[in-house]
């Protein structure tokens, strides 16, 4: 089993990404194979509405969606994280769930949770956006003992949200019991 944790903030480094790798961190620990993929540096674009997908199976925009795309598809697990930017998920994050427009849901029964870190607001909105994209996928989401959000704003603050820290590593560990019954094989069953 694999987990990728694709970060959404321009900076690398952040308190997203550092937060993004305490989840990832416990998951590795319970034996699963995981991987971080930040999207600084990285170029996509939104989706334009042409609706060419829908007939070809394919966006014809040639950035580096192919690749984060094709790493989420083979996932069994996938984070979406993101700091708040004015009051939303960055545009980073947006671009690349916007993609998934006609991708014939290959989401569809994997397990995903957002992680989102805000200075000061905008968290509920920003989660509940990372949200509607997993439950419009089919996706199974975990909980935890509160949202999956964090509060920092100077790169390493996240580390001293202790209730963030614990809120994310239990989201890890509800996330790595759900693969392990999603994945179990079946017995008995005709």
């Amino acid at each position: 089993m694999k987990v990728v944790g694709i970060v959404g903030s321009t900076r690398r480094g952040g308190n997203t990404e550092i937060l993004t790798q305490v989840a990832l961190d416990v998951i590795q620990k319970k034996g699963i194979e995981t991987e971080l993929i930040t999207l600084a540096g990285k170029r996509i674009a939104p989706c334009d509405g042409c609706r060419g997908c829908v007939k070809t199976g394919k966006c014809h925009i040639k950035d580096d969606f192919d690749s984060v795309f094709a790493k989420m598809k083979k996932a069994d697990g996938i984070i979406l994280a993101t700091p708040v930017y004015y009051g939303a998920a960055t545009p980073q994050i947006v671009g690349l769930i916007s993609r998934f427009y006609s991708t014939d849901r290959p989401l569809r029964r994997k397990v995903g949770g957002p992680i989102v870190v805000a200075r000061r607001a905008g968290h509920n909105f920003t989660l509940a956006q990372l949200m509607f994209f997993f439950m419009i996928h089919e996706m199974i989401v975990p909980g935890s003992s509160y949202w999956n959000i964090a509060f920092g704003r100077q790169k390493g603050d996240v580390l001293k949200d202790k209730e963030g820290i614990a809120t994310i590593k239990n989201f890890a560990r509800n996330m790595v019991w759900l693969l392990e019954k999603t994945h179990a094989k079946p017995t008995g069953v005709s």
